[in-house]
């Protein structure tokens, strides 16, 4: 189960969030208070789950939890993956 929802979460982040959230605790141990998590669903929704697995497992975020948090906001912020704009490049090629 719990390699189904790492592969969901990379997917789809969003709803993944949306399911620990109503279903666990898991976001209350990471973050203390609401608005961090709202702003994560917004914004950087697998940075988000990846602190919120750094700080249940380890209580810190270094080492292992550091590497998988920054991939994460990498991956967020599209640096990884592709970009539309080398997409539109290779369709003119």
């Amino acid at each position: 189960m719990p390699c189904l929802l790492g592969i969901l979460a990379l997917a789809f982040p969003r709803i993944v969030l949306i399911l620990i959230f109503l279903f666990s605790n898991y976001l209350d141990r990471a973050y203390h208070s609401i608005i961090w998590p709202v702003l994560g669903f917004v914004f950087l929704p697998l940075t988000t789950l990846a602190y919120a697995w750094a700080i249940n497992t380890r209580g810190s975020v270094d080492g292992l939890q550091l590497v998988v948090v920054v991939l994460a906001v990498l991956i967020d912020l599209g640096l990884l993956g592709g970009s539309t704009r080398g997409q539109r490049r290779e369709r003119l090629l």
